[in-house]
């Protein structure tokens, strides 16, 4: 029979396990933490008179933290791999700075390898309406992305580029990993340089792609890095 002072530890218990989750941001994750401080913070700052290499650097910590958290805390090649897209992304956010092209690059090799990642984990079954979702993805990113730009001869270099991200966010859509934290990071991530697009074009004179664009951007590369590793680290259990 247990005692009043056991029963007492055991209610004290479970209440320290409700409060692991709010503690767990802090105490044993400090990477995703710093990441949010950064990610969050150039958004606020992101428009301001900062000094060139500051801003760049500034810009580059939120994905770059991303990269280290899924280095430490996702296991096996998965993890490396998610390393590297959330590295290539945080390079290319960098490089878009100095060289749109450049830039580019290096996020077209980052989708080829998230590519590769969802592709080792594919979803056993789809519905008819996740197909659709994930063909749409597939080939209408690159027909809109192709569209936007005001400038026809930079039309097929963005359209090539849009069908690697296109190509990266009907993988994610139809992998086994969370739809609604990795698919939905990768919808964002497609909204995001689609509005880049669309500055190029139709919405060179508004103010609603330089609201978005970043905060649909880090918060879609959030959403996948997040979503990735909580599913690689519930296989191992």
């Amino acid at each position: 029979m247990m005692s009043k002072g056991s029963t007492r530890t055991g209610k004290w218990a479970r209440k320290g396990d409700r409060n692991l989750p709010k503690r767990a941001l802090i105490e044993r994750r400090p990477w995703l933490l710093a990441s949010l401080v950064a990610g969050i913070s150039f958004t606020l700052v992101k428009d301001g008179a900062l000094a060139g290499l500051f801003k760049i650097a500034w810009k580059g910590a939120g994905v770059s933290l991303l990269a280290i958290y899924a280095l430490l805390r996702a296991p096996g090649r998965d993890g490396k791999l998610l390393a590297a897209v959330m590295a290539f992304g945080a390079a290319g956010d960098m490089a878009i700075e100095i060289d749109l092209a450049a830039g580019a690059a290096l996020f077209f090799v980052g989708h080829v390898i998230a590519i590769a990642l969802y592709a080792r984990h594919r979803r056993t079954r789809l519905t008819q309406s996740q197909k659709a979702a994930a063909a749409a993805l597939l080939l209408g990113t690159p027909l809109i992305a192709y569209l936007l730009p005001a400038d026809r001869s930079a039309a097929p270099a963005v359209a090539l580029y849009a069908l690697a991200l296109g190509g990266m966010a009907a993988a994610a859509w139809s992998s086994a990993f969370p739809r609604y934290r990795v698919g939905l990071g990768a919808v964002l991530f497609v909204a995001s340089d689609l509005l880049i697009f669309a500055r190029m074009g139709p919405l060179t004179a508004s103010a609603l792609p330089g609201l978005l664009i970043w905060p649909f951007y880090y918060a879609g590369q959030f959403l996948i890095c997040v979503g990735v590793v909580g599913y690689l680290r519930g296989r191992e259990v």
